[in-house]
């Protein structure tokens, strides 16, 4: 087995073994993020229809078929990113995969909702797994030059799985939902089979013997209390007592692990990665963005199939042009803006510009009846490329400074900043649509645009405040003062 240690000598530097090029491994870790994000979204679709299928499950036994995922995928990033660290990522990433396909396979037998339930925390423990492990073990692998190209490609590939799971999974409900979950069987396996060929191994050569294991514990819980508390909010209340104290709960558990990794020597969560200017400005605007984008996603599925009574199908189609303008510009466009900007964070700003000017233009052209070429398809288009810009952005920027050696923890806090958001997002637009008015459904609809408007605004003025200014790389020397604690990288 072939272990990548991070080292101050040329020579030691990650490299690839022979038969594996970068691409390859690209390509395979690519495909890990797609399935997990892919996951977030498929199962909309698929919803009616399970509930159609197990007709004596209530609608709050259905809705844990969605928020189980959600909450265990937050809390499980990042110890996963951190434990990958030290015991290996590509093994993290192996066992990631596994559990994500075995669980995938046990959804699709399921013979009731309970098993259902319990299946989806194993394919969400899988998917928090691979998604920090996926994005560190492509640091590791990519030269530091190619690096911008490499994370637009993982990143859009992920945005594309996102964008295009309405699709799919409006084509698959059709012939049986469960093909929703079995899609994910062959795919896993294939990454597997591949994983070992393609992907080196690599993990941080100065890690302790004895991680702490209580602040891993500590902290998955804190997180999965807080998307707990954001995920039920629309129905208990904003301010009831249950959801306030869950949010005092999680307030109380991440301090606690603040403290805990102030003291370990080896701690879930290294302190010093939050005074870096680029990783904690990238980790807030990927929240309040990806608030934004989760929000954007469901409501255009609601508006299509609520308003337009358009078929699954039909609705999955409609969206397509967005996720597919994705790519291009992720892949393409991004990379030669970072470096005519000289830095990712102008790039995240105005990717967030452009996705607020797609939901304005949305905002003013929607209409009852349907006009998908003239008034949907123009602000799919712009929303597609603002995707393609941002995404890929925040992340450089996030990572631009991350020493090697803490790529697994700083790509799970990153991931779990998304997750969280994606949870804001789509529990915020939960309750404006709550109080649609068949009647005249058009202003609830519009309150809803104009909200996920709010959000890309908001991370454009979190980008402008602490990403626009050029951010220095982390070096050998800078990484080694982070490693004694005295970090000083800005």
């Amino acid at each position: 087995m072939t272990v990548l240690h991070t080292a101050s000598t040329p020579a030691d530097r990650p490299t690839t073994r022979p038969g594996s090029p970068v691409g390859a491994a690209v390509a395979v870790l690519s495909l890990g993020v797609f399935m997990s994000s892919l996951d977030l979204f498929i199962v909309n679709l698929a919803f009616p229809y399970i509930g159609r299928d197990y007709g004596g499950a209530s609608i709050e036994s259905l809705s844990w078929v969605l928020n189980a995922y959600t909450i265990v995928f937050a809390a499980v990033l990042v110890p996963a990113g951190r434990w990958a660290d030290r015991v290996g990522r590509r093994a993290v990433f192996g066992g990631g995969l596994a559990l994500f396909t075995a669980g995938s396979a046990v959804c699709g037998i399921a013979p009731g909702i309970a098993v259902l339930i319990a299946a989806r925390v194993i394919q969400a423990v899988g998917a928090g797994m691979l998604v920090p492990t996926s994005l560190s073990l492509l640091l590791a692998v990519v030269p530091p030059a190619q690096r911008a190209r490499a994370i637009g490609t993982w990143s859009a590939v992920g945005a594309l799985g996102a964008g295009l799971g309405p699709v799919i999974g409006g084509l698959l409900v059709q012939e049986n939902w469960r093909l929703v979950f079995w899609v994910n069987v062959p795919i896993g396996l294939a990454a597997l089979a591949l994983t070992r060929r393609a992907v080196p191994e690599s993990k941080d050569p100065n890690a302790q013997p004895h991680p702490d294991i209580m602040g891993a514990v500590l902290f998955a819980l804190s997180i999965g209390v807080l998307a707990l508390a954001l995920v039920k909010a629309p129905t208990w209340g904003w301010l009831s007592a249950r959801v306030l104290g869950l949010e005092l709960a999680a307030i109380a558990g991440l301090g606690a692990v603040v403290v805990r990794s102030a003291r370990h020597p080896a701690p879930i969560v290294e302190l010093p990665l939050l005074r870096l200017r680029s990783f904690s400005g990238a980790f807030g605007a990927s929240v309040v963005y990806y608030a934004g984008f989760g929000a954007f996603v469901l409501n255009t599925v609601e508006f299509l199939t609520g308003q337009w009574h358009y078929s699954p199908v039909r609705a999955g189609l409609a969206i397509a042009p967005g996720p597919l303008c994705v790519l291009p510009f992720a892949r393409f466009v991004a990379p030669r803006l970072i470096l005519r900007f000289g830095g990712p964070g102008p790039v995240a700003l105005i990717g967030a510009l452009v996705n607020a000017v797609g939901q304005t233009v949305l905002l003013f052209s929607l209409q009852a009846t349907p006009a998908y070429l003239t008034h949907l398809l123009p602000a799919q288009l712009i929303g597609g490329m603002g995707v393609g810009l941002t995404i890929p952005s925040l992340l450089g920027a996030g990572t631009s400074a991350v020493p090697p050696a803490w790529f697994g923890t700083g790509s799970g806090i990153l991931n779990m900043g998304r997750q969280v958001g994606t949870v804001i997002g789509v529990a915020a637009l939960v309750g404006v649509l709550s109080g649609l008015d068949p009647a005249d459904p058009l202003p609830t609809y519009r309150s809803g645009i104009a909200m996920i408007i709010g959000f890309f605004l908001a991370t454009a003025v979190v980008a402008a405040a602490t990403l626009v200014k050029p951010v220095r790389p982390a070096g050998i020397e800078p990484a080694a003062k982070c490693l004694e604690g005295t970090c000083s990288i800005r």
